[in-house]
């Protein structure tokens, strides 16, 4: 488990905390999508998960070990993919060579598979590729490392539509129950899918921290004309095929969670889901 106890952390002795007194886990076996606002402390989360930033108070561990202790054995489990990718500049087969090493459970027919999924050439230069060719190779090469524990910040930033549905499918072919994948993103539409669980930050710390399934059992979610629906919703907001209602489900079948929808009313209205998911 990746254990989040009782963060703070600000950048400067002088500026606000960008995160206070934040604590959540992270489990194997699940998909875990990171939500918020710009400048609510989502790559600093990250960063701090994987042991590259120090907390102010509390910390983070990797099955109970500090991961700012930066210790070999929870290096070799742990995989950060940041938003702007560097690599240098050798061939893909070189960097294998180098970097495999670090992750006992890398998989050259996984990196394969990986690269292929994405439509690549195995036999590249890395220092020659474009920013969104390069986030495949190395997104392919992070998840033949078979970390448990993967973390992400805006994968599909940089990727063509067919790219982003290439990614789509390889997390979804990834996933095990020995592993967890958090990605924290803007584009929620490119993961809506994917996701077992939805974490919400807001004002430096947790608003929302739920299974998608609960999400679904506790609020409905669609597309409606019907006016009185509209005017008891919880969020409404008109398009083209009808109005778009978020409300209380109370009729025992689970809706299909609108992440983006959800978010604008956590963003819009971030009162109503402490209420809604309050003490549950």
């Amino acid at each position: 488990m990746l254990k989040v106890n009782n963060l703070t952390f600000r950048y400067g002795r002088r500026d606000l905390p960008v995160l206070r007194n934040l604590s959540l886990d992270i489990e194997r076996g699940g998909v875990y999508g990171l939500l918020g606002r710009n400048g609510v402390g989502k790559t600093t989360l990250l960063y701090l998960m994987a042991g590259l930033l120090t907390p102010g108070q509390g910390g983070v561990t990797l099955d109970g070990t500090d991961t700012r202790l930066r210790l070999p054995s929870t290096l070799a489990d742990i995989f950060i993919v940041p938003d702007e990718v560097r690599l240098p500049k050798m061939t893909l087969a070189e960097y294998v060579r180098v970097m495999a090493p670090l992750y006992p459970d890398f998989s050259h027919e996984d990196l394969c598979r990986n690269i292929e999924l994405f439509g690549m050439d195995g036999d590249v230069n890395l220092g020659e590729l474009s920013l969104g060719q390069m986030k495949k190779v190395y997104m392919s090469f992070a998840l033949a490392c078979n970390t448990s524990f993967l973390l992400m910040d805006e994968p599909t930033n940089g990727l063509d539509i067919p790219g982003r549905e290439s990614f789509r499918r390889l997390i979804a072919s990834c996933m095990t129950d020995e592993r967890a994948i958090l990605i924290s993103t803007h584009q929620v539409r490119d993961i809506d899918r994917l996701l077992d669980h939805v974490i919400i930050l807001n004002d430096s710390g947790v608003l929302l921290n739920r299974p998608m399934s609960e999400i679904g059992a506790r609020l409905k979610f669609m597309v409606t004309d019907i006016r009185e629906l509209v005017d008891t919703a919880l969020w409404s907001r008109p398009g083209i095929g009808g109005t778009a209602v978020i409300a209380v489900n109370d009729d025992g079948v689970e809706s299909e969670v609108g992440l983006e929808m959800l978010f604008s009313l956590a963003d819009q209205s971030p009162e109503v889901i402490q209420y809604i998911f309050r003490n549950r």
